[in-house]
Parts: structure tokens; C-alpha cells; sequence
């Protein structure tokens, strides 16, 4: 009966953690600031080691309605991120007869005024044919339609 009710005891104490530690997680999480990204505004695009041509190429492709800039000084907003390429492995290429890599990349976009993020996209290809132009692509594409959305 002892070992019943310390199973049970301990059962408790453990759901009540977990509860805890749950409402304190929801608590630190920040909201996601819902800001207008007005069409023409200025943005500087921050140097993405191997990401940030492609990203100015792709929004000119998509036709995001920004204008970029090359002073951060004369922006409105500022897009900061990061990329990661994996080259296909022999196996994969042997295996799956795939020779495209895996591109990974990510971008926040800042409003330089209020220092609050307005915009974040993240977008993971495991099998790109086109490595980081599909990835900043990708991004490009869902910064235009959250500009055009709003």
C-alpha cells in the first residue's frame, strides 16, 4: 500500500511540475508584432555570408514591392538571417541517384525605428535543384504576399 501511494504521490508532484513549467513557458514567449509593411518602403539587406546576392536577386524575380538600399542609414527596415548548405553525400548520390543539395535559411525583418521584428520566415529544401536561389527565392515570395496581405 506504502509503494501505491508513493507512485501516486510522485505521479502528482510530477503533473503539477509540468504544469508549471508550462505556464512559465507561455509566459516568456514573446507576441509576434502585427505591423503594416507598406509597399515602397526602403530596406537594407545585411551581409548573409554566400545568401545575401541571391536574396537581392530574388527580390527582383519575385518583385517584392521594396526598394533596396545599400545605407542602412536611409532604411526603413533591416533584413538580417543565415544560410546553410549540405552538398548531396556519395551515398545520396549513389543511393538516391540525387546530386542536389540541402539548403536551409532564414530571415527577420526589422523595423529599424521601433527595433521590433515585424517579419520572420525560415524555409528548410532537402532536395533543391537550385540550392540557395530556391531557398532566398522562398523567402522573397512570402515577404511579398505578407506585404501585399495587409
Amino acid at each position: 500500500m506504502k509503494n501505491i501511494n508513493r507512485g501516486l504521490l510522485c505521479l502528482v508532484a510530477i503533473s503539477l511540475l509540468c504544469c508549471v513549467v508550462s505556464a512559465q513557458k507561455t509566459k516568456e514567449e514573446p507576441k509576434p508584432v502585427e505591423e503594416k509593411i507598406p509597399a515602397g518602403s526602403k530596406v537594407f539587406i545585411s551581409p548573409i555570408p554566400e545568401f545575401d546576392t541571391f536574396l537581392k536577386d530574388a527580390f527582383k524575380a519575385k518583385k517584392v514591392p521594396m526598394v533596396l538600399v545599400d545605407d542602412k542609414s536611409q532604411a526603413d527596415y533591416e533584413i538580417t538571417g543565415a544560410s546553410n548548405s549540405q552538398k548531396a553525400s556519395t551515398a545520396k548520390k549513389l543511393i538516391m541517384g540525387s546530386w542536389h543539395s540541402s539548403e536551409e535559411a532564414s530571415i527577420n525583418l526589422v523595423n529599424l525605428k521601433s527595433g521590433a521584428t515585424v517579419f520572420a520566415y525560415s524555409v528548410h529544401k532537402s532536395d533543391s535543384a537550385h540550392g540557395k536561389k530556391s531557398t532566398a527565392e522562398a523567402c522573397a515570395k512570402h515577404l511579398k504576399d505578407r506585404i501585399e496581405s495587409k
